[in-house]
């Protein structure tokens, strides 16, 4: 068993002002990297700027980081970063900036290294790495991974470094402006870490104490996610098993929900949450060691794969993929021994198509 989480997190209202010296500490000139509104409409855009200025510490804004962020986006950011010497970044938003700024800070922090880096496994120096997140889903604030979408490949892969935020700052406040449909797709991608990384080759004693405490805060809210009516105390449990979720798949990666929506989110723009929340019921149902299964299901207060999968589907709705994409999908995935790993059985193609949904 290991146990390695470098990242240093505090989670509380307000927690980006009353740590504006520990943000300050990592240089003289930050990048913050967004989308094009999130950041600002949550408010936690306002208070990064607010502790940098308080600071005294220069600043300069990325905000084109798109959903399921690009390898191009990542470099048209580099070069802004360099042309400005920025020495640490800030990554304000859901996955998809707090992903980019990780790739980003490392390819400012080798200007000598081409994008073909991002998938080699070479050892690199990366700049400090500050997260903010506004979203209650990747838990990508407390993992090593960053997630890029590859044009070429028409998918998504995460690359092959390791770069764990050295700060994270999480404040439940910001997620009280998602709409009701990105809250669920975010929650459900956080479910299907907690599963994943319980069902997975990699698990051990020490990961899986992280991913039953994760079950047990997500089961808190499940209710309040399914009705809208969600509190002030549910939004701290969200974000709170996002993060634990994270730690957990930072120790055993994710597995065969996250193999299949790729291509689907790719090929169809389906948010990534709703697509691996496509595949997590049916991969719950189909596992083959039952005694985990129940685990997972009486934790989460179901009784059984079905009752679970109901319920997902509730959240998500029914989503229609043709036959031909799921079957490319599923072939993909099985030439895939890199996610195929993961998972600790033999499975095949019709296993794979009949887990949607």
């Amino acid at each position: 068993m290991k146990l390695f989480m470098p990242t240093k997190v505090y989670s509380e209202e307000g927690c980006v002002r009353k740590h504006a010296k520990e943000i300050a500490a990592y240089g003289k000139k930050a990048m913050i990297i967004t989308g094009k509104h999130s950041a600002k409409v949550t408010g936690a855009y306002d208070d990064v700027v607010s502790a940098l200025q308080q600071e005294a510490v220069s600043y300069i804004v990325f905000d084109e980081v798109e959903e399921n962020p690009s390898v191009e986006t990542v470099m048209k950011a580099r070069k802004i970063g360099l042309d400005n010497n920025v020495d640490f970044v800030i990554g304000i938003g859901g996955g998809s900036p707090l992903d980019a700024s990780k790739a980003i800070a490392l390819m400012m922090t080798n200007p000598d290294k081409t994008e073909d880096v991002l998938y080699k496994n070479e050892v690199l120096p990366c700049m400090p790495i500050v997260c903010v997140p506004t979203t209650c889903g990747t838990g990508s604030e407390a993992t090593q991974y960053s997630i890029l979408t590859l044009h070429d490949q028409r998918t998504k892969r995460s690359i092959s470094h390791t770069l764990f935020p050295e700060l994270s700052l999480l404040d439940s406040r910001y997620l009280r402006t998602m709409s009701r449909e990105c809250l669920v797709n975010t929650c459900v991608d956080a479910l299907a870490h907690l599963v994943e990384s319980y069902f997975n080759t990699n698990a051990s004693e020490l990961s899986r104490i992280y991913s039953r405490e994760g079950l047990r805060i997500w089961s808190k809210f499940k209710d309040s996610l399914k009705n809208g009516n969600v509190s002030a105390e549910d939004y701290e449990d969200m974000i709170h098993a996002s993060m634990i979720a994270g730690i957990a798949i930072a120790h055993t990666g994710t597995s065969v929900p996250h193999g299949m929506s790729y291509s689907i989110t790719y090929e169809r723009k389906i948010p990534h949450g709703k697509a691996v929340g496509m595949f997590l019921g049916g991969y719950v149902d189909f596992y083959k060691e039952k005694k985990d299964v129940k685990v997972v299901l009486d934790i989460l207060g179901f009784d059984t794969a079905s009752d679970l999968r109901q319920y997902i589907r509730g959240l998500l709705g029914v989503v229609e993929i043709e036959d031909e994409l799921l079957v490319a999908d599923a072939k993909g995935l099985l030439e895939n021994p890199a996610k195929l790993k993961n998972y600790p059985y033999e499975i095949s193609e019709q296993d794979l198509i009949e887990m949607a949904n």
